[in-house]
């Protein structure tokens, strides 16, 4: 079946129809409260500064984190107080740090011959990890302490580790006297502390004993927390409970954060993950996201450092609501695993938003009761998709459907049929005034079509059918397109998985390859990467690298075009190739994805200033000339931000559309551009060439004089005016133990330098040319694939490091996230000062020690080394 959602037809008037689809109605006369943004919070997402990177944090807007406590032994990374400078500089508002996560094991091991002797040693913990916050000046601000995360399973349990065998639930006294003996431990130290618990694995009835304990001891938490690892309609249900139970107790209202929500068959997916986003905004909490795989990737949000998913799009989305919420009614309210959204109203900008899914099929988008002052006659309705793209898979900007002026009928609502949705995606919807002739774009996206790897042939020995893979009722398994996929494409396989495809028109096709391989299994740990070889009709071979995860069933894609003329094909995928030569791994192959490259596709991406992220102005809709339904002015000051999806790492030209009135100066990713203002007097472009990193670009215009109308950017790849130099690093120069190996085949050259760290002597130098004297981007082509021993069902990759010095200048530490295999190499940008001429690049790695600088990791969690490097990019930032 197609994958496009589209508009059925021109959108009609009023809400009548001959045939009545579902429908889901937006009430814009209905508020339910400001817009809060609780839903963007992350379980133990964030391992450190870079990973993911700033970019990723501050466009999902993520609220909350919860993480381990400073230097804990739960898991690499993700410690308390190295990821809240950066977290806080990106926006985030509060860091939950998990005391109990100073002890290794779950449950917590924590050290003692009884449970006396066993909470005293986590009081001296405790105490340690206070006056460490005490040092983080401002930022102790955001820091919330969580003593005791899922007692009643865990130190107040029944286990080997807990206090007395006892469990709280059945006999609350041991844990209600720890509660307030740490509860004015913190705040002893700290009086302006936020204490959070008690952080139960449910919201149990014992938790109302709870509350009535700590009123009667004035030690009532500052934000009360508990798990929602069970559905949206729960997340409603329990919130009202908890309500009753401080309006019964009378205490409160506490802040609410539900600190681990969803499973790994709801995470990534953006359909899936909407239903969660309304319930617990509708609930104005905040919630984060469960932590069931690897840390530092905002819980299958972010793909390598600096890339973002379907899911991170969907947050996007989210985070970028404001004003306040309005009352959404779905077919079938609160169910789970049907159409959900949520809806929002922003007055001041003259806009409402509505993101929605989880239902395939047709459905109407009914918005009601619009405000004829607000909005005029006529509406102007942008409708996008927010596809899955797996796990590890990068996704581009939501798609273009549709985008279209509507008058409004005379009962005040108009209605958007959307037809062939996918209920693994996610769609949004932005409605302004229209009526101005603003240009309607056209569509994003064209001929787009799936094809399940289940129901392609096969030929050969090997295959294997696997599935069904993550359900509603195993929300444990992950989710998969068509909850099947297909084996038997390894080394020694003669199998052939052939797709029969049949396309409109003669063109040029993207094809992307869903498809995964598990790092540590056997077959593949050889290569990495797993290679299989693309056919079509038996002609024009192509070797594709298939991509890797952390488990099974943790699906990427690999992307590539074919040339197909009108009618039917076969595209195949096989195991060994005449021309090419033979596979070397294991994959599972869970479908394909062709689309048509029309003009459409391949025409700059259009980010329109009136969805931007806009401080200290609003858009105007009264503008001729806008290329939408308006613009924005910007006097000085003003700020209008985009997040900007690029490929790959490199040039790309951004198109300035505006219509005149001043100027203003542009910033990527938080740096100010050294080219000439953009703007003038009179209408125009403005091209502006800068070298945008693989995935998420912060582009803020900021008003630099008069008042620029700013209509919007346009952005598409380029080349030739940002000169690029290669330099491999086999041929810097080595010191100490650092070495070029040949191991890993992927390498570009097949060489590449290892051993870097461990120490200072053990370093590579690289001496680069900049033909003139500032910004420059630095790409690091490298691999990691350093892993900890785990105690939990989280694989532990560890993010290696390089302390990276300009010119002998201070070192700059970088992390580089794990690529899974030390023979899977991608790119990570860093800017630089260069001055005119050679300049010297030092990359050098040694150990962190624990925070107060006295100890070290016992588990191996910090690595000594820097990534394997393969080669250096050097490229000017930016030129007009």
């Amino acid at each position: 079946m197609a994958a496009l959602a589209a508009l059925l037809a021109v959108p009609t008037a009023g809400t009548a129809r001959a045939a009545e689809p579902e429908q889901l109605t937006i009430d814009l006369a209905t508020d339910t409260g400001a817009f809060h943004g609780g839903a963007s919070g992350s379980l133990y997402g964030v391992y450190g500064d870079g990973v993911p990177s700033r970019n990723v944090l501050e466009g999902m807007h993520v609220r909350t984190v919860s993480t381990k406590a400073q230097d804990g032994p739960q898991h690499p990374g993700a410690d308390a107080l190295e990821m809240l400078p950066p977290f806080v500089d990106s926006g985030g508002k509060d860091v939950y740090i998990y005391m109990t996560d100073i002890y290794r094991g779950f449950p917590y091991q924590w050290p003692g011959a009884d449970g006396p002797a066993r909470l005293a040693d986590f009081k001296e913990k405790i105490k340690k990890q206070v006056q460490q916050v005490l040092t983080m000046d401002d930022y102790k601000d955001h820091v919330v302490y969580v003593p005791f995360n899922e007692p009643e399973g865990n130190m107040f349990g029944t286990g080997e580790w807990s206090y007395d065998k006892v469990s709280w639930l059945n006999d609350p006294k041991e844990y209600f006297a720890a509660w307030k003996e740490v509860y004015h431990l913190i705040k002893g130290l700290d009086p302006d502390a936020r204490i959070a618990g008690p952080n139960t694995s449910i919201l149990y009835d014992q938790v109302k004993g709870f509350l009535q304990y700590a009123k009667a001891n004035d030690v009532v938490p500052d934000v009360m927390t508990w798990h929602e690892l069970s559905s949206p309609a729960a997340v409603r249900t329990n919130v009202a409970k908890y309500r009753q139970m401080e309006k019964d107790v009378g205490v409160g209202p506490l802040p609410i954060n539900v600190n681990e929500y969803g499973h790994n068959y709801h995470l990534s997916v953006p359909g899936q993950v909407v239903q969660w986003v309304s319930a617990i905004e509708e609930s104005k909490i905040d919630a984060d996201l469960a932590y069931w795989n690897i840390d530092g990737n905002l819980n299958d949000s972010a793909v390598e450092a600096n890339k973002g998913n379907g899911q991170w799009w969907l947050f996007n989305a989210y985070g970028q609501m404001s004003g306040h919420t309005v009352q959404v009614t779905a077919p079938h309210p609160n169910q789970q695993y049907t159409l959900q959204g949520v809806a929002t109203l922003d007055k001041d900008k003259r806009q409402s938003r509505a993101i929605f899914g989880g239902k395939s099929g047709d459905a109407d988008v009914v918005f009601k009761n619009i405000d004829r002052k607000l909005f005029g006659r006529t509406v102007h309705a942008t409708v996008q998709e927010i596809p899955w793209t797996g796990q590890v898979g990068d996704s581009a900007q939501p798609l273009r459907l549709a985008d279209r002026e509507l008058v409004v009928g005379t009962d005040g609502a108009v209605t958007l049929p959307m037809a062939g949705m996918n209920e693994m995606s996610a769609y949004q919807v932005i409605l302004s005034p229209g009526g101005k002739g603003g240009t309607q774009a056209e569509p994003s996206a064209g001929w787009r079509k799936t094809y399940e790897a289940e129901n392609a042939s096969y030929t050969g020995g090997g295959y294997s059918k696997n599935g069904p893979e993550g359900t509603p009722s195993n929300v444990g398994g992950f989710a998969t397109s068509g909850a099947y996929n297909v084996g038997g494409l390894r080394t020694g396989s003669d199998g052939v998985l052939a797709f029969d495809v049949e396309v409109p028109q003669d063109g040029t096709y993207d094809l992307s390859v869903f498809a995964n391989s598990y790092n540590l299994y056997d077959l593949v740990k050889e290569q990495g990467p797993t290679n299989v070889f693309l056919r079509v009709d038996g002609e024009d071979p192509q070797e594709l690298r298939l991509p890797l995860g952390y488990k099974w069933v943790v699906w990427g894609h690999t992307d590539t075009t074919v040339k197909l003329t009108a009618g039917k094909h076969r595209i195949t995928l096989a195991a060994k190739d005449p021309d090419l030569g033979v596979t070397k791994g294991d994959a599972i192959i869970d479908k394909v994805d062709l689309a048509l490259r029309d003009k459409n596709v391949t025409a700059p991406a259009v980010y329109e200033a009136e969805y931007a992220t806009l401080s200290g102005t609003r858009p105007s809709y009264t503008r001729p000339g806008a290329s939408g339904p308006g613009a924005v002015p910007l006097a000085k000051g003003d700020t209008a931000t985009f997040w900007v999806h690029s490929p790959t790492d490199g040039e790309s030209t951004v198109s300035v559309d505006h219509l005149g009135g001043g100027r203003a100066n542009l910033s990527l990713n938080g740096e100010k551009l050294d080219v000439p203002k953009v703007g003038g007097d009179k209408k125009g472009t403005d091209r502006v060439r800068m070298f945008l990193s693989g995935g998420i670009n912060k582009i803020t215009v900021t008003g630099a004089s008069g008042q620029l109308t700013l209509d919007r950017l346009r952005v598409a790849p380029s080349s030739g005016t940002l000169p690029t130099k290669v330099y491999q690093a086999e041929e810097g120069t080595l010191t100490g133990a650092a070495k070029v190996t040949d191991a890993y085949t992927f390498a570009s050259g097949g060489k590449a330098v290892t051993a870097v760290g461990d120490g200072k002597a053990n370093a590579l130098t690289v001496d680069v040319d900049a033909k003139r004297a500032g910004r420059h981007a630095v790409t690091i082509r490298y691999s990691n694939a350093e892993q900890a021993p785990a105690t939990h069902y989280n694989p532990d990759p560890i993010a290696r490091h390089t302390d990276l010095s300009v010119n002998g200048g201070p070192a700059r530490r970088v992390l580089f996230p794990t690529t899974f295999h030390f023979n899977n190499f991608w790119e990570l940008t860093v800017p630089v000062t260069l001055k005119k001429g050679t300049n010297r690049l030092t990359f050098t790695a040694e150990e962190l020690p624990d925070f107060n600088g006295d100890t070290y990791n016992q588990y191996d969690q910090r690595s000594p080394y820097a990534p394997v490097i393969d080669r250096i990019r050097v490229t000017p930032l930016a030129e007009k």
